[in-house]
């Protein structure tokens, strides 16, 4: 589950909604820096067994510096009342200062500081968030550690099968923020391409496996053989977003939401755009 929320969370909603995944069988919570969720995910663990649950925070931009990661990672740690996490992130490659003017350190010196972390026991993993496939064979490259796992946003506008099929063959492990892409109206922008959550044929698809389309827009990114990270507050979607094991799509549903891929990122931080570092395609700038 993951526990972004870009918006700022009220007193315990983020609390309350990984208190509500734990419940229903979540293992894995993830959460960042920036989301300002660590301190409610740090409360709602308590009393939890460390080694029942599997947690992911991020390094974010202002902390690029080689000799700021272990800083970072501390604070987030207090924040989430833990002696380690089990992965950490490189939230994005660009390095940004508090007043938001660009830092232009290297992603390899961050790296560095990824790795020291590590060494010292703050985290069991080490990985990257929104990082393109150069930047990764760049790291590979320079002999440094491989990353654990790569977050990137994949849903059936965006389902990237390349570094996907990239990252498996380096046996790095592909994690998928906003699995829900443009599927609900609310979160679409007028000109995201279909389809919707009332599309007649995936309302078929989900009635014939008594499921919602929701669910199988998650069973598929599964089947694709990512990690998809679902966001909610609301306890019977939290509830639903887990309960995707019980079925397999046909190889016929599949090549069809194959067709729904356009290259269409619902996150394409364009504000970064003339940063070195910025990490996705620049032709998709209108």
């Amino acid at each position: 589950m993951c526990s972004q929320g870009m918006a700022e969370p009220t007193s315990n909603e983020i609390e309350q909604a990984v208190r509500w995944a734990l419940d229903a069988g979540y293992t894995h919570i993830d959460t960042a820096w920036i989301y300002k969720t660590e301190d409610q995910v740090g409360r709602a663990l308590k009393g939890v067994p460390r080694e029942k649950v599997f947690v992911t925070t991020k390094l974010w931009n202002f902390f690029h510096a080689r000799d700021a990661v272990v800083p970072a990672l501390r604070e987030s740690l207090r924040s989430l009342q833990l002696d380690y996490v089990d992965l950490y992130l490189i939230h994005t490659p660009i390095g940004q200062f508090a007043n938001s003017s660009y830092d232009t350190t290297d992603y390899l010196e961050t790296w560095q500081g990824m790795i020291e972390a590590k060494k010292l026991g703050l985290t069991k993993s080490i990985g990257l968030s929104n990082f393109n496939r150069t930047m990764i064979e760049r790291i590979l490259e320079n002999g440094m550690e491989k990353p654990a796992a790569l977050q990137v946003e994949v849903n059936f506008n965006l389902q990237q099968p390349d570094l996907v099929a990239y990252c498996k063959s380096q046996n790095i492990a592909v994690m998928a923020y906003s699995p829900f892409g443009s599927l609900v109206y609310s979160k679409a922008a007028p000109d995201a391409p279909p389809p919707r959550v009332d599309d007649p044929v995936l309302v078929k698809i989900a009635e014939k496996y008594n499921k919602t389309v929701p669910q199988v827009a998650l069973r598929y990114l599964v089947e694709l053989g990512t990690v998809p990270l679902p966001k909610s507050v609301t306890k019977s979607r939290i509830e639903q977003n887990i309960d995707i094991f019980d079925f397999q799509l046909t190889d016929d549903e599949k090549n069809l939401f194959k067709t729904y891929d356009k290259g269409y990122r619902t996150h394409p931080q364009y504000q970064w755009l003339d940063h070195p570092y910025y990490p996705f395609e620049k032709k998709e700038v209108k």
